[in-house]
């Protein structure tokens, strides 16, 4: 084969058939039709002489072949990617584009108010549209366009570029009249203290039910919500008690009527990042963008970096 009869097109459709093994994603990430994207194969088959793919349940896997070309072909599209973007620019007080993130609803009560009054001053007429994904579709979502950056405690999301902003750790918020309050008198709560109270769980948060369960509490979850919105009321009104992070946790006691309790619960430091695709990592309006992410919510000392 000769290289210069060699049609780019070809080898972005063999780069989104590998990362997803499935034609018919790659032909939706492409936005081309599914016999498009099959014919494209074909002739990229023919010209390497090599099958690429096999067909499996539910998709393709790749060839021995397939694999050692994928990683020069990966490389090659994001070195082209790269140099494409360097010749854009990003003005922000004239920018009018809508970014796209995804954070958890206790996450939208953290970090956008201060995003908000940032972009303000800084991109008067940009906006920002939330879009909270299943963990297991951030990291395509990121690299298909469809979100922006992601931020959060995402454990599960793997093959992205990300910077740690904060670490935290889940501790309990009551009511302020609690009646343990004056039993624990500040102190740490114990096992035996834990399994006196009677807990709210909010489902979309899974990391809280992992760690009630782990300490066999589940039984004592009393109301499992769907989302957080409503879980501050309600434990201001009952005896229930619910995990959230302890930074999240402080704001609601410095507006009155609540308390924070710390206890020895089961793996519950965790850290919070920023996350976004390498294919748009040098797109000058998202570089200011997790520039100015980082530069409002990284805690000092944490550390840049990718995975």
């Amino acid at each position: 084969m000769d290289i210069k009869t060699l049609d780019l097109n070809l080898l972005r459709v063999f780069d989104a058939v590998f990362r997803h093994s499935s034609v018919s994603r790659a032909a939706e990430e492409l936005n081309l039709s599914q016999p498009a994207t099959s014919q494209a194969l074909t002739r990229l088959r023919l010209l390497l002489g090599n099958p690429l793919f096999e067909r499996t349940q539910g998709g393709v896997r790749p060839t021995p072949r397939a694999q050692r070309l994928a990683q020069a072909v990966g490389l090659a599209l994001e070195t082209l990617e790269v140099a494409v973007s360097e010749a854009q620019s990003f003005e922000p007080l004239q920018a009018r584009q809508c970014f796209r993130l995804h954070v958890s609803d206790i996450g939208e009560a953290r970090f956008l108010p201060q995003l908000m009054q940032a972009l303000r001053q800084r991109a008067p007429h940009v906006q920002l549209q939330t879009q909270p994904l299943p963990m297991a579709e951030i990291a395509d979502a990121l690299d298909r366009g469809l979100l922006d950056l992601a931020i959060g405690f995402l454990p599960g999301v793997t093959r992205t570029r990300q910077s740690v902003l904060l670490s935290d750790h889940y501790c309990l918020l009551l009511r302020a009249g609690h009646p343990l309050l004056d039993a624990a008198q500040g102190r740490r709560l114990t096992p035996a203290q834990l399994k006196r109270l009677d807990y709210v769980a909010v489902r979309s948060h899974s990391e809280t039910l992992r760690i009630l369960k782990s300490l066999e509490l589940d039984a004592r979850i009393r109301l499992s919500a769907a989302h957080f919105l409503a879980v501050p009321s309600i434990v201001s009104q009952t005896d229930l008690a619910v995990l959230m992070p302890a930074q999240i946790a402080q704001g609601f006691v410095q507006l009155g009527g609540y308390a924070v309790l710390e206890a020895s619960l089961p793996a519950s430091d965790f850290h919070v990042s920023v996350h976004w695709s390498w294919r748009f990592e040098q797109e000058p309006a998202l570089q200011w963008l997790r520039a100015l992410v980082c530069e409002l919510f990284q805690q000092p000392g944490k550390p840049s970096g990718f995975s």
